[in-house]
């Protein structure tokens, strides 16, 4: 139910106002980046708690999927961008029809917003990415019963079914169903939820058959895919941004290590070739072109034997980029303001050595913890800049914020070694979440 109450935007505010979808942390350090440029944005969240709410020039509050609430935002606002991908597009096509200016547009959009078609964009592009399918694929329809001869002796045992062939009941409960993966494939295998999935929810890593078996009688097989599993050397990511006259920009090469499914930590710049870069620029070039798209995008990255694979896409500013707000010329949330607004697209420098950022993901078995003397803490480490949230609720492994230590070194074998020198003084301080 949306509560729109009239906000009619302050004539001081410099600048085009932006409204956003969502009031989460990104959409405050967007907030933020408005506010340092003294323009106006803001926001639909149906929680007055969420961050953003501090920061917003107004706020309509409505659910994010309120196609209602957002003709609403849309009234107080020159352009709508969103701060995640879980968009209604049905909802909000009459409001594009009706000239609300979507960026980026709704059908740039549309190939993102569901794993499934984010992997088929990027097979119909033949860009690099881990072997899939959808999961309903892997059931096999029931054989026919056959026609026996009642005068005919009794078949002997069967000795064993194909490779790979396994029964197992489907999830509407229907005996003999059977499934069976793909010739060439083996476990372990990755299924993830085509869509609703963040932060390591909706995705399992499935070490055997019994556990696929598990996971299809739980599940909607229709709403899932399965790949291939990667034994990657390295995870990497890469925020890229495009603007309306289609020059496309980004940041740099990201090294990100997650910790059980999460983001944990990210370091820039990442230690790989000129060539790998590349490689991942022209992944985001292409992508960006073929889409028509305007605004931040960023690309996750398997790096190992197989080269560089896509593992995700986000079509907004993400967690691997946040270390660009102390690190670099303009920030991806800066970037993204400029993008959504129509503005030129500016080449995003670093302006130190290097970067680590480390999230701060809640350790303590507490829903109301402030963690106020850890705070103080790592906001007294050299070189440190905290971002606290101010979330309502600290439980196990949610985000509550992100440390930013800016690096010296200038070579990437010895930067590396900095920064993991400066985790471990992290890490004194804030533990990881327990299992």
């Amino acid at each position: 139910m949306s509560t729109l109450s009239p906000a009619p935007i302050p004539a001081a505010e410099a600048g085009p106002a932006i409204g956003i979808v969502g009031g989460g942390q990104l959409a405050w350090m967007l907030a933020e980046a408005a506010r340092d440029r003294g323009a106006a944005l803001h926001v639909q969240t149906p929680a007055d708690h969420d961050p953003a709410v501090r920061l917003a020039s107004s706020v309509v509050s409505a659910g994010i999927r309120d196609a209602a609430g957002t003709r609403e935002l849309a009234r107080r606002c020159s352009a709508i961008s969103f701060e995640n991908e879980w968009v209604d597009l049905e909802a909000l096509a009459p409001l594009a029809a009706d000239g609300v200016q979507f960026v980026p547009s709704l059908e740039a959009l549309r190939p993102l917003v569901c794993k499934r078609s984010q992997r088929e964009l990027l097979d119909r592009l033949h860009l690099p990415s881990p072997r899939w399918l959808p999961l309903d694929q892997l059931l096999l329809p029931p054989d026919p019963a056959p026609e026996t001869d009642p005068n005919a002796p009794a078949a002997a045992a069967d000795s064993g079914g194909p490779a790979l062939s396994v029964s197992a009941p489907s999830p509407a409960g229907a005996s003999g169903q059977t499934w069976a993966l793909p010739e060439g494939w083996t476990f372990p295998v990755v299924a993830k939820a085509a869509t609703g999935g963040y932060d390591g929810k909706g995705t399992q890593v499935l070490p055997g058959a019994e556990e696929l078996e598990a996971l299809l009688q739980r599940v909607q097989p229709h709403d899932w895919i399965l790949e291939e599993f990667v034994a990657f050397e390295q995870e990497l990511a890469l925020v890229a941004g495009r603007d309306r006259s289609g020059a496309v920009v980004w940041f740099p090469l990201a090294k990100t290590h997650q910790h059980q499914q999460v983001c944990d930590w990210v370091m820039v710049p990442a230690q790989a070739s000129h060539a790998v870069e590349q490689a991942a620029r022209n992944v985001a070039a292409s992508l960006l072109t073929a889409l028509d798209y305007v605004g931040v995008l960023s690309i996750e990255f398997f790096y190992g034997p197989q080269g560089l694979q896509v593992n995700e896409l986000a079509p907004r500013t993400h967690n691997s980029g946040h270390y660009s707000i102390e690190a670099c010329s303009v920030s991806q949330f800066a970037l993204q303001l400029q993008l959504v607004s129509g503005q030129a697209a500016l080449q995003p420098e670093l302006s130190a050595a290097g970067a680590l950022m480390v999230n701060l993901l809640g350790f303590q078995d507490s829903d109301d913890s402030d963690y106020l003397p850890q705070r103080q803490a790592l906001a007294a480490l050299p070189q440190a800049h905290l971002h606290w949230y101010g979330k309502r609720g600290s439980s196990l492994g949610r985000k509550l914020g992100h440390l930013t230590l800016l690096l010296h070194e200038r070579r990437g074998p010895e930067r590396e070694q900095e920064a993991m020198a400066r985790l471990a003084d992290v890490r004194a301080i804030w533990p990881l979440p327990p299992a």
